[in-house]
């Protein structure tokens, strides 16, 4: 049985790998398309804008389908439904057409993260979720570096539309693996409610009664989220920054990114090895401390060599935070809910992203981008430090929690 369930496991990793490299492959691909169509790095800049924008108008309702609809067959609908909408894309030739494309492939991402989340935490037991977790840093991690590289690849020998028609095949490929996975509410009946307002208000009643009873839970939550809401922000400025504040080539900025992959793939591999020995507080606490710190060294720098240990800094202690916070949701988070608290706490987090991003954006233009980013890696580096006392213990007992695990 035990051999049976490491099977699926490495399924479910082989799955999220062929669609994190196909998400690389899209993002840069269709980068490029919208410049070489508008010439115009605002109208690139706007891609970003619909992810968040997407998050808002999917999840205030999303969750209520995600608990109620079988999990593994919504995944797999959603991965062949993005990849019939990534292999028409190409078809347009306006750019309002390939934002509404873009937009609805967002909006289909946005439900299948909570849904990705809830189908793992049912499926991985909870004494094999932070081994999981840290598997899947690595997986990450190998997708940052990999799927770059392969998209470059595919410039050299075709264009950024072979590069699309590839990620399409890729997530088709991806819904396939996921067929092969065990049917976990099979032979649950799956109670159906006549999707409406009420239902909504339901739903939200009872996100809203799980954050009221479980406030220490949500608190580590919402700090979390506030470090990479704040993380978002603060790369918002990276190009300008690199450009501008520490005078940098595109080659040496190119080199810059390389040394944060390198960073994360280190921190992937450390994590991995050693993640049985280090508790879950610890790898959210201090993993989220030290992003932290590798910001506000980066914030301060003033050339290339100070910049880039702040970059691997916080890349590599990415993996330890994210491995930690994940573990921690899904030990704490109840499956029967977790697709509702999920979409509603992504709706808030979308909402803070675009109103930090746009709020430095102006104070970058405002005062200077030195500044702004030296304010933001400091409220980063508060947050950051409530969150590590907070898991270790100075404010609460973790008793009530799953986090020694």
């Amino acid at each position: 049985m035990k051999l049976e369930k490491w099977k699926y496991t490495a399924i479910l990793l082989f799955g999220i790998g062929v669609s994190n490299i196909g998400e690389w492959i899209f993002l840069i691909a269709l980068n490029l398309i919208v410049l070489d169509m508008t010439g115009s790095p605002l109208a690139v800049a706007a891609l970003y804008i619909l992810k968040p924008v997407a998050t808002i108008c999917t999840n205030s309702w999303s969750g209520s389908l995600i608990d109620r609809l079988n999990k593994r067959n919504l995944m797999i609908f959603l991965d062949i439904f993005r990849a019939v909408v990534i292999a028409i894309l190409p078809a347009f030739s306006t750019i309002w057409l390939i934002y509404f494309c873009v937009f609805f492939i967002n909006m289909a991402s946005s439900i299948f993260e909570p849904t990705s989340m809830t189908y793992i935490t049912k499926l991985i037991p909870i004494e094999q979720r932070k081994r999981f977790n840290s598997l899947r840093s690595l997986i990450d991690s190998g997708g940052f570096l990999i799927g770059p590289a392969i998209a470059g690849l595919l410039f050299i020998i075709g264009t950024p539309h072979f590069a699309i028609f590839i990620n399409a095949i890729a997530l088709f490929l991806s819904g396939l693996i996921t067929l092969l996975m065990p049917n976990l509410e099979e032979n649950r009946i799956i109670h159906q409610e006549k999707f409406s307002m009420t239902v909504l208000k339901k739903d939200w009643h009872a996100v809203l009664h799980f954050s009221r009873r479980n406030v220490s839970v949500m608190i580590i939550y919402f700090l979390f989220s506030s470090m990479m809401v704040m993380a978002t922000a603060i790369d918002s400025l990276e190009a300008a920054f690199a450009k501008e504040v520490l005078g940098l080539t595109d080659g040496k900025y190119g080199f810059l990114v390389s040394i944060a992959g390198a960073g994360i793939v280190v921190g992937a591999i450390i994590n991995a090895v050693s993640v049985k020995k280090i508790s879950v507080a610890l790898l959210i606490g201090a993993g989220s401390l030290f992003v932290s710190i590798g910001y506000i060294i980066y914030a301060f720098s003033g050339g290339f060599l100070v910049a880039a240990v702040g970059f691997f800094i916080l890349s590599f202690s990415l993996a330890f935070a994210n491995t930690g916070f994940y573990t921690f949701y899904q030990n704490n988070i109840p499956v029967e809910v977790m697709g509702r608290i999920g979409s509603v706490y992504g709706l808030a987090e979308a909402i803070l992203i675009i109103v930090m991003t746009s709020v430095m954006g102006v104070a970058a233009q405002l005062i200077s981008i030195q500044v702004v980013v030296i304010v933001g890696a400091f409220i980063m580096l508060v947050v950051t430090g409530l969150l590590f006392m907070y898991n270790l213990g100075s404010f609460r007992s973790f008793t009530a929690f799953n986090l020694r695990s």
